[in-house]
C-alpha cells in the first residue's frame, strides 16, 4: 500500500516532539504539507529542522500557539485557516491523587485535552464538509477505557474525546469526511523516556528494557509486553488519514499492545 497525501494540508497539534512529531513526519513522508504546532518558537524551529533532515524537501509550516485556551486556538486558526487533515494530538497528563486535584486542574485538563479539539474541529470541519473530503483524528488513550486511579482527571478527558469523535463522525455521515480516535497505550515518547531514565540508569538497563519492565508491572494485561514506539502509533494515524481509510469512521482504534482486555 502506498499512501499518497500530495496536495493535502495536515495540521498536527503539539507536533514538536514525541507522538506528534512522529505523526508529522509520517504525513510529510506521504507528501502532505504539514502544519507544525508548539508553544514556543524554539520548539517549532527545532521540529522543523528535525523533519527537514528526515524528509528532505518536506513542505512545512510552523505555528506557535498554546491551545490551552480559546485565544490560542484562534491564533492557530488565523495562521492556518484551512486544512484537509486535523490531528488533535495536544494533551497534558500527570498522576495526582483525586483529593488533590483542584477545580483549576480539572479546568486545565478540560480546556487543553478536550476543548482544543472541539474548537479546531468546529472551525476546520466546515471546510472539509464543503470540499466533501477530510480527516479528523483525536489522539485519545487506553486510559479512556482503563481509567487510572491516579489520573482520573486525565482518563476523563480522554473518554470525552471518544464521545466527541464518535458524535462528529455521525455529524459528517454520508460525506467524504471521516472522524476517528486513536488510542495509544504506554509509548516511548520523550516524556515517558524521561520518566524511565533514572530507573534505567540505576539498574544498568536500556530505556527499552526499563520500559518493558514498567509495562509488565503496571499494565500486566499487555500482550505486547513492551511500550510501543512513537512510529508504531504514527503508522496507525497516517493510515487513518489516508485516502485508503475511506470506510473507517466513528472508530476507536487501539495501538495499546493489547492492554485493554477486550475482543472488540
Amino acid at each position: 500500500m502506498r499512501i499518497d497525501l500530495s496536495g493535502k494540508t495536515a495540521l498536527v497539534t503539539a507536533s514538536t516532539a514525541g507522538i506528534g512529531l512522529a505523526i508529522a513526519q509520517g504525513l510529510a513522508e506521504s507528501g502532505a504539507l504539514v502544519v507544525l504546532n508548539g508553544r514556543s518558537q524554539a520548539s517549532v524551529d527545532a521540529a522543523r529542522q528535525t523533519l527537514l533532515q528526515a524528509v528532505p524537501g518536506a513542505s512545512l509550516q510552523g505555528v506557535v500557539a498554546d491551545l490551552g485556551d480559546a485565544a490560542g486556538a484562534a491564533q492557530l486558526i488565523k495562521a492556518a485557516p484551512t486544512v484537509d487533515i486535523l490531528v488533535n494530538n495536544v494533551g497534558i497528563y500527570g498522576p495526582k491523587p483525586f483529593f488533590d486535584v483542584t477545580d483549576e486542574d480539572w479546568e486545565a485538563y478540560f480546556q487543553t485535552n478536550v476543548m482544543s479539539g472541539v474548537r479546531l474541529s468546529r472551525h476546520y470541519l466546515r471546510g472539509m464538509l464543503a470540499a466533501d473530503w477530510g480527516r479528523v483524528v483525536f489522539i485519545s488513550s487506553e486510559s479512556a477505557l482503563n481509567i487510572p486511579a491516579d489520573m482520573i482527571h486525565y482518563g476523563f478527558s480522554k473518554t470525552a474525546q471518544l464521545a466527541i469523535a464518535r458524535g462528529l463522525a455521525k455529524f459528517a455521515a454520508g460525506t467524504g469526511v471521516t472522524v476517528n480516535s486513536v488510542l495509544p497505550g504506554p509509548t516511548l515518547s520523550d516524556g515517558f523516556r524521561s520518566m524511565l531514565a533514572e530507573t534505567a540508569e540505576e539498574n544498568g538497563q536500556s530505556i527499552e528494557e526499563a520500559g518493558a519492565e514498567f509495562v509488565q508491572a503496571e499494565r500486566p494485561s499487555s500482550i505486547l509486553r513492551r511500550p510501543a514506539t512513537v512510529d508504531e502509533v504514527a503508522n496507525m494515524v497516517v493510515y487513518v488519514c489516508s485516502l485508503q481509510a475511506s470506510a473507517t469512521t466513528g472508530a476507536a482504534l487501539r495501538v495499546d499492545g493489547g492492554v485493554v482486555d477486550s475482543i472488540v
